[in-house]
């Protein structure tokens, strides 16, 4: 099958550059692959994170077309045309935000007037923190696809409502960074951190924004005492009410702030110094640090929202609590320590095996697009 594919790769910073980076390479071991990605990826003004490029020496990268510029639709016009011209079996577009949509429109518009399928991988359906209209805006830009690969059962629903009719398929977010080589020492990597080694570590990492619910957190570690907090990730808000909680709770030498993007060969250490990933989320789909953590052997804490809950196992891999409550997160954090859960869901995870990857990501992207092809009459578009 020739897949035509379009999303944000290195040097782009972030998880779906990441992620689009991957599923490309697994595509390719079984597909013909025409890869479309941006010569600017968002304008500075608009995003809330430093710009630079991903600073990760084992960065990940494939061969890809750099002709989109999110800014320019002439350009978006110039990469319709491409897909077109090389004649795909199906066209993969991702969603993630309203910010896309004219992209998203263009690109659609062109690939079915050239009677190619096109199929989207919505990473979120609605952002979390979103007002009310972006249903509205998600349902217009995504009526456009032919099949709909999508993070969680919750999301299904939703699609089923949006769009009845519409070619669905669920599939799991794989881990975005696989350990390649053993742990590194627990008491290694706290000193790296400035950590004590006997002390009990919690890991919050990723983008901080408001609906991951950081604030939730500082004031249940508040309430847990000997308990240490590894925030590790670059700040999408103003650090300095975070900062000023802290002290106000009187936490500041229980929390490490590394408020910066953290480059891919550093995480190894990250998971080796914490006892636990807290995921305190008001909101969301899914979470490719929950998938990742739980890789590298980490128990999660996590709030029952989206596609969190689907993802950690309540009493098996972590702890589920309801969103929204600090007390209810301190509760979860102190029986985890009291009743020594660390090992048990260790040992746990080690005995449930991989996670699922890539290959069956990829086996039901093959099934929607056979499903989709055999409703538009298209046989060709399941060849391999």
């Amino acid at each position: 099958m020739r897949i035509a594919t379009v999303g944000p790769t290195y040097p782009a910073r972030g998880g779906i550059a990441r992620f689009t980076t991957l599923l490309v390479r697994q595509l390719r071991t079984r597909h013909n692959v025409d890869f479309f990605t941006f010569s600017r990826l968002y304008p500075r003004l608009l995003f809330p994170g430093n710009t630079d490029a991903d600073p990760s020496e084992e960065s990940c990268r494939e061969p890809a077309t750099r002709c989109l510029d999110s800014l320019n639709p002439l350009s978006w016009r110039r990469a319709g045309r491409a897909i077109a011209d090389v004649r795909p079996d199906v066209l993969l577009l991702q969603w993630w935000t309203p910010f896309w949509l004219g992209l998203t429109h263009s690109l659609s518009r062109r690939a079915r007037r050239a009677g190619i399928p096109v199929l989207t991988l919505a990473h979120q359906l609605v952002e979390p923190d979103a007002p009310f209209i972006e249903y509205f805006i998600s349902r217009g830009a995504l009526r456009s696809s032919d099949g709909l690969l999508l993070l969680s059962e919750e999301e299904v629903a939703m699609a089923h409502r949006f769009m009845p009719g519409t070619p669905v398929r669920l599939v799991a977010l794989p881990s975005l960074h696989q350990p390649t080589e053993p742990a590194p020492d627990r008491n290694d990597a706290r000193s790296q951190l400035g950590i004590d080694g006997d002390r009990p570590v919690l890991l919050f990492f990723g983008f901080v924004r408001r609906y991951k619910g950081l604030h939730l957190l500082l004031e249940a570690l508040a309430s847990v005492a000997g308990v240490h907090l590894v925030v590790a990730g670059e700040f999408w808000e103003n650090e300095g009410p975070y900062r000023s909680r802290i002290a106000a709770l009187g936490i500041d030498d229980r929390v490490t702030l590394l408020n910066r993007y953290l480059p891919n060969e550093v995480l190894g250490r990250l998971f080796a110094a914490a006892d636990v990933l807290v995921l305190p989320y008001l909101g969301g789909n899914q979470s490719a640090v929950a998938a990742t953590a739980l890789a590298h052997g980490l128990p999660v804490i996590a709030t029952d929202v989206g596609g969190l809950a689907e993802t950690v196992e309540h009493g098996v891999t972590g702890l589920l609590v309801r969103s929204g409550s600090s007390a209810r997160l301190a509760d979860a954090i102190s029986r985890f320590f009291a009743e020594d859960l660390g090992p048990v869901f260790r040992r746990a995870i080690a005995g449930r095996g991989p996670r699922p990857g890539w290959a069956q990501l990829v086996a039901e992207l093959e099934d929607l697009a056979a499903e989709v092809a055999q409703d538009r009459g298209l046989s060709n578009a399941v060849a391999d």
